[in-house]
């Protein structure tokens, strides 16, 4: 995909609209989050890092210089209840350290109210020379403060997470491309993901939604398909077709200014930003709950039979269980699979944390039923399915849309899961230490799952490290992360991060990536690693106390 904010490559698309939250309106019960940004670790139940870690010292090229100009983002989480709350909005950067103003749109379910819009006056911001930084933005009217801690995959876009400690919440920014700030720049078919939380009477679940739209320029949303998955039905909606409606950018100078308009997708009603005439950034703002997720342009030659989808492929789903046994919990897993051009598919490795009950899964007579298929009814979406079953763990089901030949978002279809996640070609390898050399970015997020001593809290993590050399698989680098407890609220800031990285075979199957932080106490996170390229990692967490899940991309 080409577009010149050159995301997080590739798009930082799913590394929140995954969220899997749910709470009543009320915010009264409360369900675990998961998504592909969202980590939690239980910093009293984990392994001890040994000894101290010192951060090495900031080496880079990134300075104040780096962020400058207008930034569109998306964040999702939990707040101090439990509840759901997402945010989408743009903000504007002068390239010395001073935020000179911007807009949002704030979802908090706890309240029982709407969305609200926050107007930012001004602020302040900090980057080191590793592209780490901190941005506070100040509301117009001074009554509060949102607080971030960033890190940049590239001059153009990065990774945010809230340090304020009012919710628990990540996500991403872009840099923005202000002439793009009209009807017309939205011409294109777009492939969407939301996720977030859907409600009917007082009942709330889990939701999720991907699709394809087109939009004509004009102010039309022409149609589209699109699939739901919630938990109100044990049965995902398959292909739906998406019914024309409208859009249109904001009449009082906020759609000039900062590129936010309104549109509706069957009966939902979002607000958007938009990054560029190839990405918009959505929040759901109806009675019907709250999602939230990012929209990008569908570029290149999109399968539109069997023949056309070939070759390694790797996939992860972030989600929450809402059927199994009767009982509510985080699942995610990272898997990689080949097709065949036939609608077969073959050499499946997959990793899955349901609960904190890990599995590991290799192709052989376990397997069978592994097939795919192209949507030939919606020729041209890019709409496909995948399945197999596995003797011991049960059957896999997912549904898919190409965003590009290399990318797509997933739905999961097994039933009682709700989730989502990213899709990639994955490059032939071998994997090996003397490609993977450089500095990464990473975040991840979950659900710490609590003991008979210790309550489950949701945690999220931003990291810059480097893997040191071709020669060694040592990795050393800063950390900031939060934990967000019922009762407690805590912020770790520029912690010393070591581990390392250990590649099996050829690396194209699950590798091992252990992170040790020497916060207060110390922690060690175990992650199974699949490499859809050297430049873009999918993480699993093996450990049994957390059901987390998180993202790597090299920096530039």
């Amino acid at each position: 995909m080409s577009y010149r904010t050159t995301t997080i490559s590739p798009p930082p698309l799913f590394l929140r609209g995954k969220q899997k939250a749910a709470a009543t309106k009320a915010a009264v019960s409360r369900i675990p989050i998961i998504c592909v940004a969202r980590a939690l670790t239980a910093a009293l139940l984990v392994g001890c890092g040994g000894g101290t870690i010192t951060p090495p010292p900031p080496s880079g090229n990134y300075s104040n210089v780096s962020l400058h100009g207008q930034y569109a983002f998306t964040m999702s989480g939990v707040d101090l209840t439990g509840a759901y709350a997402a945010r989408v909005g743009s903000f504007t950067a002068d390239g010395a350290g001073n935020i000179t103003g911007g807009l949002e749109d704030v979802l908090q379910l706890s309240t029982g109210q709407p969305a609200a819009q926050v107007s930012f006056s001004s602020g302040h911001y900090s980057v080191q020379a590793n592209g780490r930084g901190q941005v506070v933005l100040t509301a117009a009217n001074g009554s509060a403060q949102l607080e971030l801690s960033i890190a940049f995959q590239s001059l153009n876009a990065g990774f945010a997470i809230e340090t304020d400690l009012n919710a628990s919440s990540s996500g991403t920014f872009n840099l923005q491309t202000g002439a793009d700030f009209t009807t017309g720049a939205l011409a294109n078919p777009y492939v969407f993901q939301l996720s977030g939380v859907a409600f009917s009477g007082t009942s709330a679940t889990p939701i999720d939604m991907i699709g394809r739209i087109t939009a004509d320029g004009g102010g039309n949303i022409t149609g589209g398909v699109m699939d739901t998955s919630s938990g109100f039905s044990l049965t995902p909606s398959g292909a739906t077709a998406v019914t024309p409606s409208t859009y249109a950018l904001d009449t009082n100078g906020n759609g000039t200014n900062f590129g936010r308009g309104m549109l509706t997708l069957n009966g939902r009603t979002f607000a958007f930003y938009i990054v560029d005439g190839t990405h918009f950034k959505m929040l759901e703002e109806d009675n019907l709950g709250g999602t939230a997720g990012d929209a990008l342009q569908q570029t290149g030659v999109i399968p539109t039979q069997n023949g056309q989808f070939t070759g390694g492929f790797v996939y992860q789903i972030s989600a929450v269980s809402v059927i199994t046994t009767g009982s509510l919990g985080p699942v995610t897993r990272v898997a990689r699979f080949t097709a065949d051009g036939n609608g077969g598919i073959g050499s499946i490795s997959l990793d899955d944390n349901n609960d904190g009950r890990y599995t590991h899964i290799s192709q052989g007579g376990n397997i069978s039923a592994a097939t795919y298929s192209i949507d030939t009814a919606n020729a041209g979406s890019g709409r496909g399915t995948f399945t197999f079953k596995d003797s011991g763990a049960g059957t896999f089901a997912d549904t898919f849309y190409m965003i590009s030949p290399a990318l797509a978002v997933v739905q999961e279809n097994s039933k009682g899961i709700i989730g989502t996640g990213p899709m990639y070609v994955q490059s032939s390898g071998p994997f090996t230490l003397a490609n993977l050399a450089g500095t990464f970015v990473t975040s991840w997020s979950g659900v710490q799952l609590g003991s008979t001593s210790v309550i489950a809290f949701d945690e999220t993590f931003i990291s810059q490290y480097a893997l040191a050399n071709k020669n060694s698989s040592n990795i050393s680098g800063t950390v900031d992360y939060t934990e967000l407890g019922i009762s407690s609220k805590t912020l770790y800031s520029s912690v010393g991060v070591a581990g390392n990285l250990t590649i099996q075979n050829d690396g194209t199957t699950n590798n091992q990536y252990k992170f040790a932080l020497n916060g207060s106490p110390a922690i060690t996170v175990n992650f199974q690693a699949y490499f859809a390229n050297p430049s873009t990692v999918l993480l699993v967490c093996s450990d049994g106390i957390r059901t987390t899940s998180g993202i790597v991309f090299q920096q530039q």
